[in-house]
């Protein structure tokens, strides 16, 4: 994978390259100090992927993936961006314009260019990763539109019984994502503009703190529809909840009052919030009352989830291959079987709208 690094400070591409140095399958081809130049060079070099400063004088990190996008360049972006507010709202705006991910620059008095890298390359190389190995991964996976799961009636079972999404009107709704997830979401929920939730929605995105904030409040603007970060110990309500970075996102019941709970006991699955605390928790308080849907995303996370949703005798959806920018958690719970519907993403926005309003 041939790379281009891009950022106004010629410390961090520096510390960008150190970080890169030695990963297998990639190669920095070439540095850039604003979108302008990045847009030169992608002339000039063949590039696989961008990894893109969010704010650049002349021209940033935004303007430059749109126009990166309008010269019909297919390169992949992975946004950096740093952890602030201003930061976030402009990466998720990248990523509803075609960037595939983001990584957010380490930052602390005490970092020195080693420790800086270090830090970088646990959080980036990883996400450089996923890309490499998306085709091989694919190639592995048979995923005709066929579900695992059929009904017990049928002539071939598995231990899950199929559970009819198309006609269902759960009291629960709870999503899964994480790389590609931001746009997804959007284009998921977009479907609810101008209407009433008769039933809760619960997501959880691999995102840091001030991200997810800036999620929820895209999500309501799109939408309409009340949108925040889950708060603990809140009364569950018919509005959409993010869970808020760093934070897993569960929901309880006692005497019949359900109530969305916080807490940060250790990652699962290396991620924090983690989709399966949710899934489980939905799972075993709604039971056949509760749908999932597992979207795009590096990662297993959502598997173990899907399947208590599946135990307890509600229904999952998962994202097509297709349509995903990895398949990693799809594809994790397409393995397991514990799955009724397999969709692209408007045929799972079809499904969102019919069971949510």
């Amino acid at each position: 994978m041939r790379i281009l690094i891009t950022d106004d400070s010629i410390v961090f591409r520096s510390q960008i390259k150190v970080a890169l140095e030695g990963v297998p399958g990639v190669e920095v081809v070439a540095t850039a100090s604003n979108g302008k130049i990045a847009l030169d060079k992608l002339e000039q070099e063949l590039i696989d992927l961008v990894i893109m400063d969010v704010e650049m004088p002349e021209m940033n990190g935004l303007e430059a993936l749109k126009e990166l996008r309008r010269r019909g360049h297919k390169a992949k972006v992975i946004m950096f961006s740093s952890l602030t507010k201003s930061g976030a709202e402009t990466t998720l705006e990248a990523l509803s314009f075609g960037a595939q991910d983001f990584v957010t620059k380490p930052f602390g008095e005490s970092l020195t260019i080693e420790t800086a890298a270090a830090a970088i390359r646990s959080s980036l190389v990883p996400k450089i990763q996923q890309f490499l190995l998306k085709d091989r991964l694919l190639q592995s996976l048979k995923t005709e539109v066929v579900p695992l799961v059929f009904d017990v009636q049928t002539s071939n079972p598995t231990r899950y019984s199929h559970y009819p999404i198309e006609k269902s009107l759960p009291s629960v709704v709870v999503i899964g994502s994480s790389t590609g997830g931001p746009a997804a979401l959007e284009d998921v929920l977009r479907g609810l503009a101008g209407k009433t939730l008769r039933c809760p929605i619960l997501i959880t995105q691999h995102m840091p703190p001030v991200f997810t904030a800036s999620l929820a409040q895209r999500i309501q603007t799109l939408t309409g529809i009340s949108c925040e970060e889950g708060k603990h110990m809140e009364i569950l309500q018919k509005k959409i909840y993010v869970a808020p970075g760093d934070f897993h996102m569960t929901l309880s019941s006692d005497s019949g009052v359900y109530r969305v709970m916080l807490d940060q006991n250790p990652p699962r699955n290396s991620v924090r919030p983690a989709v399966d605390f949710l899934f489980e928790s939905a799972a075993k308080i709604f039971g056949n009352r509760c749908v999932g849907a597992v979207l795009t995303g590096m990662g297993s996370d959502g598997a173990d989830g899907s399947i208590a949703i599946k135990k307890q005798g509600g229904g999952v959806i998962i994202q097509n291959k297709e349509t995903c920018v990895v398949f990693g958690m799809p594809g994790a719970v397409f393995e397991t079987g514990a799955y009724d519907l397999i969709k692209n993403l408007d045929e799972i926005r079809s499904l969102i709208v019919s069971m949510t309003t």
